[in-house]
């Protein structure tokens, strides 16, 4: 099963080892929506007896994350969401490759970041209903709470609609702070 990469490829084992159907567990997860991962795995291990690997497949399941599959370039990672969501983020890529022609937009850590010469600037994870941006020097979060404002910020990242109309003025200041930092 492990050289499965479709998180799904679990499910009967999950099902056949907690006598529940994946509807059950489906069910589970949407009522604690709102935790944190940590938090989501936890209560499966805890409350279920559900394994570490279990426990991973389904939440990030859940999540919108269907598969363990390692990308080989963005495109690939993209494949996997709608129109919409391959939209945003090409758009996010593009307000600042525009403004910094040397970027480049690679898969580090299994996500698209943007990257100038050493230093990676941004990453961006794909989900359900938001899509994460996380600059890699968190001070820069920080440094423009003004501008983040409309949005959630977490610890590392700040959260944008699927259909983010994309603030290419906010994007190059992310790559500034992050370069002078």
């Amino acid at each position: 099963m492990a050289s499965n990469p479709d998180r799904s490829s679990h499910f009967p084992a999950i099902e056949k080892k907690y006598g529940q159907p994946m509807s059950f567990w489906f069910d589970q997860i949407a009522e604690i929506s709102a935790r944190k991962y940590l938090e989501q795995i936890a209560y499966l291990r805890g409350n279920f007896g559900f394994t570490q690997t279990h426990a991973n497949a389904l939440v990030l399941y859940a999540r919108g994350s269907t598969t363990s599959l390692k990308y080989e370039n963005v495109e690939q990672y993209l494949a996997q969401f709608d129109y919409t969501k391959q939209e945003t983020v090409r758009s996010i890529f593009r307000s600042m490759t525009n403004e910094y022609p040397t970027m480049q937009v690679v898969i580090a850590w299994n996500h698209p970041f943007g990257k100038i010469d050493d230093h990676y600037i941004i990453g961006v994870s794909v989900h359900q209903k938001h899509i994460l941006l996380g600059p890699t020097h968190t001070g820069v979060l920080t440094k423009l709470t003004a501008e983040l404002a409309p949005y959630i910020v977490n610890k590392k990242t700040f959260k944008v609609p699927v259909d983010w109309n994309v603030d290419a003025k906010l994007m190059c200041e992310i790559v500034e702070l992050t370069l002078n930092s």
